[in-house]
């Protein structure tokens, strides 16, 4: 994907459901979320373990996720990858996005060929500020 067509995605897409995303504001998964949450995007919690995160009610798998998801925001390690895209499939999810260090070539092409636009080793939040700099959605 290039950039002009990456810049239209994050200009379009409005909820993302981020799976693995830590309570702990230390870890990266809530700093990119934080920051995707600060800038207009809809931000849903995928952790079994809790029950809210940034203020915002977290679902055990995306299945339980009640609302259209736009991009999942893959926090999960690679062995745990094409699960998420097989789910981010059967829920209709338009992206399925693998965070820097996060990759899983198989997946990445079973979720293409099922009609999912599949990034990886990216960070979304990177992605964002070098696309759109200081820009809010």
């Amino acid at each position: 994907m290039n950039d002009e067509e990456m810049r239209g995605l994050l200009g379009r897409v409005r909820t993302i459901a981020v799976v693995g995303l830590s309570p702990d504001p230390g870890k990266a998964s809530h700093g990119v979320a934080r920051y995707l949450k600060e800038r207009g995007y809809r931000i849903i919690p995928v952790n079994p373990g809790a029950e809210e995160i940034l203020g915002e009610k977290a679902y055990p798998n995306l299945s339980a996720i009640p609302e259209p998801v736009d991009i999942v925001d893959i926090f999960r390690p690679p062995a745990a990858v094409p699960a998420i895209i097989d789910e981010a499939v059967r829920i209709g999810a338009k992206v399925a996005w693998m965070q820097e260090g996060i990759a899983h070539p198989e997946a990445a092409r079973q979720g293409e060929a099922a009609g999912l636009v599949v990034i990886q080793n990216r960070c979304l939040m990177k992605e964002h500020f070098r696309l759109l700099g200081m820009r809010f959605t």
